[in-house]
C-alpha cells in the first residue's frame, strides 16, 4: 500500500514510501528498475519529502515516531529523531502512538514543520545541511486539533485548525522563536473564507482516522499454544494406556476388552 509519492526535482526519481516500512527510489524513465532503498523505519511510512534546495536529501516520517534524514540516491540514512523524546511527561497522549501527517519545508531558514496525527502539536526543526543532521527548535501547540500546516515562503506558517472563531492561524519568527501573529489583515480575509467551507471541513475531519489502521498488529499466541499443546500429550498419553494397560499382580498384561469393560461395569 502507498501511502506517499515524491519526484526529485531534476525528475530522474521516483520516490514512494509504503505500508511495509520501506522508501522505494526508482528512475524515472523505467520505474520498475529500483536505484536504491531506504531502509530504517520499523513501522509504515506516513510521510516523505524531498528538500526543495537540497534536491539529494530526503526526509521521512513513520509511524514508528521518527523522523529521518537520508541520502536517497544511495539510500544511506544521515540523522535520526524520535519524536516521543520530545514530549511532555504530563501530556494526554504520552503514551499514545502517533504518525506524521505532514512535512512541510520553510527554505528561507531551513526550517521543517511536522505535524503530527491526532495530537495538537506541530513541531519546528532546522535543517542543518553541514552536519547533516536535524535541529530540533520548538513546538507550537494548540487548544484545538490542528489539520494541516503550509509554509508561505513571504509570510510564514499557516496553520489550519478546528476553530470556527479563528480556524487559520499565521505563525512567524519573532526573534528565533515561532509564534502566532496577533492581528493580520490577510488572515482574518482567509478565515472568513475559510469559515464558510466549515461544516465541509469539520465533517471530512470527522471521518478521517486517521493512520490508526496501518499498524502493525501483534499476537500473544504462546500461551494458547502451550495449552492445546498440553491438551494433546495428554490424550496421546490416555490412548496409549488404553492400548497398552498397566501389568496385573501375577506380572501379566491383560487388554481390556469392550465385553469385559461392560461386565464391570
Amino acid at each position: 500500500m502507498l501511502l506517499d509519492v515524491a519526484v526529485s526535482p531534476d525528475d530522474r526519481f521516483v520516490l514512494t514510501a509504503d505500508r511495509d516500512e520501506k522508501i522505494r527510489v526508482s528512475w524515472a524513465v523505467a520505474p520498475h528498475s529500483i536505484a536504491s532503498f531506504c531502509l530504517g523505519h520499523t513501522e509504515f511510512v506516513s510521510r516523505i519529502l524531498v528538500v526543495p534546495d537540497h534536491p539529494q536529501l530526503l526526509l521521512s516520517a513513520s509511524g514508528d515516531c521518527t523522523l529521518r534524514l537520508w541520502e536517497y540516491r544511495h539510500g544511506r540514512e544521515l540523522h535520526c529523531c524520535h519524536l516521543t523524546s520530545l514530549q511532555e511527561p504530563a501530556e494526554s497522549w504520552g503514551d499514545k502512538r502517533f504518525a506524521v501527517s505532514r512535512i512541510a519545508y520553510w527554505a528561507r531558514e531551513s526550517c521543517v514543520a511536522l505535524l503530527c496525527d491526532s495530537i495538537p502539536v506541530v513541531y519546528i526543526f532546522r535543517l542543518d545541511v553541514p552536519r547533516q543532521q536535524l535541529v530540533y527548535r520548538q513546538r507550537l501547540s494548540f487548544p484545538q486539533r490542528v489539520w494541516d500546516i503550509a509554509f508561505e515562503e513571504s509570510r510564514g506558517l499557516w496553520v489550519l485548525r478546528q476553530c470556527r472563531e479563528a480556524p487559520l492561524v499565521l505563525c512567524r519568527p519573532v526573534d528565533g522563536r515561532w509564534q502566532p501573529v496577533p492581528e493580520d489583515a490577510v488572515a482574518e480575509k482567509l478565515c472568513a473564507r475559510v469559515r464558510r467551507a466549515g461544516a465541509m471541513l469539520e465533517g471530512s475531519a470527522a471521518d478521517s482516522d486517521g493512520f490508526s489502521g496501518l499498524y502493525k498488529a501483534t499476537f500473544d499466541n504462546v500461551a494458547a499454544y502451550l495449552e492445546k499443546k498440553e491438551e494433546r500429550l495428554q490424550q496421546q498419553l490416555h490412548k496409549k494406556r488404553r492400548h497398552n494397560p498397566a501389568p496385573g499382580p501375577g506380572g501379566e498384561t491383560r487388554r481390556v476388552t469392550s465385553g469385559d469393560a461392560a461386565a464391570q461395569s
